[in-house]
């Protein structure tokens, strides 16, 4: 009797993380878990645990960032320097390498969640697969014939340039670039921000929302022009498919008839995986790859 084979998956989020184990031949998930984001070592811990009561063969990790993916580099696998507090300079791949003894592959969050558009979308490696998550942050990945856009470093699309909506005047969230930057302007926190209301309280009807399909298109804009994808995900919890109405017809007022699109109800998309899924499923068949490659 063939002994199963079993993938991990962690998607790495700042404010939990979810841990979940396939079946490789079938595709089953069999175990998941949500585990809250705390310090590092609480929550590194506790998800560690739940992979030594479902042990995997491979484990697959998209994480929050920035995080370093050059392999050549001395923090390899490590997140960078970050606004969560207690994480800079955590070496995430190797204490998972260590603790369960399996091969780690390990990405930023939104390239897992483009590389489960990928795989959810048919594995085209004729295409380009672009995702952008607007959630706490803003953040991208790309998939170009099935690799990764970004070789030793990877996209921080969040923090590409905006010019703010007329008439608006916040003064942005980023305490980089203030409202300058795409996340600073769009990012779930700035709805709060800006009317003392929580984004999911509010009503969809509220300006605000204009105001971020405004911002998202900008920033759908500059990444079509520079990358051409074939399809365009945008996910995470602040704009809904009614939302990207908007956003295409502010897309379309950017492009101004310069480049021939295709549709854009097929080019600028929700994701195909519910429940903003694409992550998990991404960080399956990393976990895959990185058995086939060990």
């Amino acid at each position: 009797m063939t002994e199963k084979t079993y993938l991990g998956s962690i998607e790495a989020g700042g404010t939990k993380f979810i841990a979940a184990v396939q079946d490789a031949e079938t595709g089953e998930v069999v175990a998941r878990k949500r585990i809250p984001t705390t310090d590092s070592k609480e929550t590194l811990a506790k998800t560690a645990q739940f992979f030594k009561e479902y042990p995997v063969n491979a484990l697959g990790i998209g994480t929050f960032g920035p995080i370093d993916i050059n392999p050549n580099s001395r923090t390899f696998g490590y997140i960078l320097d970050t606004p969560k507090r207690g994480w800079s300079g955590t070496n995430v791949k190797g204490y998972f390498e260590k603790e369960l003894g399996v091969p780690v592959a390990m990405t930023t969050d939104v390239n897992a969640s483009c590389y489960g558009e990928y795989i959810a979308r048919g594995k085209d490696d004729s295409k380009t697969y672009f995702y952008i998550t607007i959630g706490t942050g803003v953040g991208a990945g790309i998939v170009q014939a099935g690799k990764f856009v970004g070789l030793n470093n990877h996209p921080e699309i969040g923090h590409t340039l905006v010019t703010p909506y007329p008439g608006d005047d916040y003064e942005g969230k980023c305490p980089f670039h203030q409202n300058k930057c795409v996340e600073g302007m769009a990012a779930g926190p700035s709805l709060e921000a800006r009317t003392g209301i929580p984004g999911e309280k509010l009503s969809r009807d509220n300006k605000v929302f204009t105001y971020v399909a405004y911002y998202v298109a900008q920033c759908l804009y500059n990444a079509y022009m520079t990358l051409r994808p074939d399809v365009m995900v945008v996910g995470g919890s602040v704009l809904n498919e009614d939302d990207l109405v908007k956003v295409r017809k502010f897309f379309d007022q950017f492009n101004n008839n310069y480049v021939a699109t295709p549709d854009l109800d097929e080019l600028i998309v929700t994701p195909a995986v519910a429940d903003n899924g694409s992550a998990t499923l991404g960080d399956f068949e990393l976990a895959r790859a990185a058995l086939e490659n060990k």
